[in-house]
């Protein structure tokens, strides 16, 4: 690590010296770096617009992909951007601060759509999808402003395990967050480099850091949401038996279309016994 005297980026000022914390930092940034290199998230002189909510995750994005630009492992331009979408009570202040103090390069935009989510969802249906939507479309829209060719979003590998099962409970279909994907308008890529990334080392992490954590008030403030849901029954798998979750993802890594029921994915049609197309030749 780069933390000889000076030479070291703003965003590790304070870090502890403690050897746990050491093997945190070294696993996060381990991670991340599989996950760009394995989706092939790089293109080289690439500007990224990173997505920075003030949560845990968001904070250990950009020390993460910092951290790697800083030793010249990520060849690409960083944009921290946050959208401010109008919540009561969120800390504006905060975000801008922060960066300014890290001199990290940074847009803050400015966007009620607070005020669109909590008109048009009924009473007692969930914000996530609509709040969600909205967001995306706003951060396109900066990233095309910016000349960013992705949007770098947060999501670690217990979002994309509680998506799979939500998927699976929910919607029917075997499909989560990729970690790599491209826009509908088929202009910007949507990368997630925390993807290998457990939950508890970004909260471990940022902690340590002490980055000033801003709570989402607006989806945080629903009780009893499928998400939870499916975190809690997670939780509890991960309790009887430590370990469940990463071996859960791994197969998602690790799919067999042949041993599925998709026959978009696999040619089940045209599956013929041993020796079937050498006997017909031979007629």
């Amino acid at each position: 690590m780069l933390d000889e005297g000076d030479d070291i980026h703003a965003l590790f000022h304070g870090a502890p010296a403690t050897t746990e914390f050491k093997k945190l930092r070294k696993r996060i940034i381990r991670e991340t770096r599989e996950a760009i290199d394995r989706y092939g998230m790089i293109e080289r002189g690439a500007r990224w617009l990173v997505c920075l909510s003030g949560g845990k995750d968001s904070y250990t994005l950009l020390a993460a992909l910092t951290e790697l630009k800083w030793r010249g492992l990520l060849p690409v331009e960083i944009l921290a951007c946050n959208l401010d979408q109008g919540q009561p009570g969120f800390p504006a202040t905060v975000l801008p601060e922060f960066l300014e103090k890290m001199g990290v390069e940074h847009r803050i935009e400015y966007q009620d759509t607070y005020s669109i989510v909590m008109d048009k969802v009924p009473q007692g249906r969930t914000y996530c999808a609509l709040c969600s939507r909205l967001r995306r479309g706003n951060l396109y829209r900066i990233a095309r402003e910016e000349g960013c060719s992705a949007v770098v979003l947060g999501h670690h590998r217990d979002d994309i395990l509680e998506t799979f099962f939500l998927n699976l409970f929910h919607g029917g279909k075997l499909a989560t967050m990729p970690p790599k994907l491209l826009n509908d308008e088929g202009d910007i890529f949507v990368y997630r480099p925390l993807a290998h990334v457990a939950e508890a080392d970004c909260e471990k992490f940022a902690t340590a850091m002490n980055y000033p954590i801003i709570p989402c008030d607006l989806c945080g403030s629903q009780d009893g949401l499928q998400r939870q849901q499916i975190k809690k029954m997670l939780d509890e798998w991960e309790s009887r038996a430590p370990g469940r979750r990463q071996k859960m993802f791994s197969a998602l890594m690790n799919a067999r279309p042949s041993h599925l029921l998709d026959p978009s994915l696999f040619d089940f049609s045209g599956l013929k016994k041993s020796g079937e197309f050498e006997s017909k030749a031979e007629n």
